[in-house]
């Protein structure tokens, strides 16, 4: 295995990890580099930019959510594609969840388990020397942990650029680059992240632009130079979790499109195949599909067009009759009575569970979760833990009295409720499944 990498991280969320990835991404992809990318965390939208960026599929890689084995095969396999791993943090470089050495989740942990070098993003406005001494926090909070570089993000003037550099390199670390306060940098955002990377009709234009912006004011030279060997431990292969069926179709548009590209390979592995179909475009899962799961994503800014999908509604309800349907977060806003939008006017829904959700009712629910399944369905048989996590806004504003068919608990142990629901054989939650443990 040569290929070799590193991981872009930062002392906090908001610090420009994404911009200095992507450019970074489609910099070195100019450069005839065979390049590809990961995310730490349970985040949807980031790899899609980085794919985007690289023409390679990215991976996310969570030490809290995913067993040992599964994080070193999807390293294994960025390896076989790439001569150079890029991975993007999560939050803060040492933010995570309580945990055992190893297992919180933070970006820290992939450095120390894959033996990766960081480099440090460091938003300077506001600051000048004082950054110095955030980096000589971040570089001695960990002896495992190695700081190889430093990239000024929000830089001002020559002067402000000088001062914060000097100050840093005394300390023995690198600064590699600095990017300017540019609004080129800022990607548009909405209420679960970024706007989704197929959603942008510029995107090709986008990313050259950061390109642009990285060969202007990074070292590419010295940032290549100081990735380090993956070191990458033999793993046993299963998939994260098992496929619900042979045939599984999987709804797939600009409403539903948080699904982890593990868990379709995954599948696929085991021998599984993927039908991918639209309810937007009011396509009903495919007759000769043997299960069917509608993943999270953007229901609440398309909930007329899914109310009026006739065709999409019956189709599932028929499927439903006798073959397992699993919604999750949005799927499972989708797969109740029905969905108040921002304005608070009510669509009706599939009706296959009997809660109804809110979008005008904000309220974020953000957090790792731990699922016990209390009855076998498509997440997999009774009494499986799976490991995942809850990020929406959206509210229950009507339970509904469906059994339910999950054991959900935070990442302290304390009990979730919402956990939803299960009617026949269709189940539901807000809990994003990850992998199971």
């Amino acid at each position: 295995m040569t290929a070799r990498g590193l991981i872009v991280a930062a002392a906090r969320s908001g610090s420009g990890k994404t911009a200095v990835t992507l450019g970074l991404l489609a910099a070195f992809k100019r450069r005839g580099i065979a390049v590809c990318a990961g995310k730490a965390g349970p985040d949807y939208i980031d790899p899609a930019f980085h794919a985007a960026a690289t023409g390679a599929a990215s991976s996310n890689l969570d030490s809290w959510a995913m067993p040992p084995d599964l994080l070193n095969a999807l390293a294994a396999d960025a390896a076989k594609i790439a001569e150079l791993v890029v991975i993007e943090g999560v939050m803060g470089l040492f933010d995570g969840a309580t945990g055992p050495p190893g297992r919180a989740g933070s970006t820290a942990d992939l450095a120390t388990l894959f033996c990766l070098p960081v480099l440090l993003v460091l938003d300077i406005s506001g600051q000048s020397q004082t950054a110095a001494a955030v980096v000589r926090g971040l570089a001695a909070h960990d002896p495992r942990v190695r700081i190889a570089g430093v990239v000024l993000n929000r830089a001002g003037s020559a002067r402000h650029r000088t001062l914060v550099e000097d100050a840093i390199e005394r300390l023995g670390i690198p600064v590699l680059g600095a990017m300017p306060r540019d609004q080129a940098l800022t990607l548009p955002e909405r209420h679960l992240g970024l706007v989704q990377a197929q959603e942008h009709s510029d995107l090709a234009a986008v990313l050259d632009g950061l390109a642009d912006i990285a060969q202007r004011h990074l070292d590419l030279d010295r940032i290549h130079a100081i990735a380090a060997p993956l070191n990458v431990a033999a793993a046993s292969r299963r998939p994260a979790l098992p496929p619900p069926g042979q045939r599984i179709a999987v709804a797939s548009d600009k409403a539903f499109t948080f699904f982890y590209p593990h868990l379709g390979d995954g599948w696929r592995r085991a021998g599984a195949e993927i039908v991918a179909f639209s309810p937007l475009a009011d396509e009903p899962p495919p007759n000769d599909c043997d299960a069917c799961w509608l993943p999270g994503g953007y229901p609440e800014l398309h909930a007329g067009v899914l109310a009026n999908a006739h065709r999409f509604r019956e189709g599932l309800r028929r499927f439903a009759a006798a073959r397992p349907v699993h919604g999750e977060c949005g799927g499972y806003m989708v797969l109740g009575e029905g969905l108040e939008d921002a304005h608070g006017t009510r669509h009706a829904m599939a009706g296959l569970l009997g809660h109804a959700t809110s979008f005008a009712a904000r309220k974020l629910n953000l957090g790792y979760r731990e699922a016990r399944l209390l009855a076998d369905g498509a997440l997999g048989r009774a009494g499986s833990i799976i490991r995942g996590h809850e990020f929406h806004y959206a509210t229950l504003i009507s339970p509904g009295a469906d059994e339910v068919f999950l054991e959900l608990t935070d990442m302290q142990g304390g009990a979730v409720k919402d956990a939803g629901g299960r009617r026949g054989h269709v189940t539901g939650t807000f809990f994003h499944a990850i992998a199971q443990v």
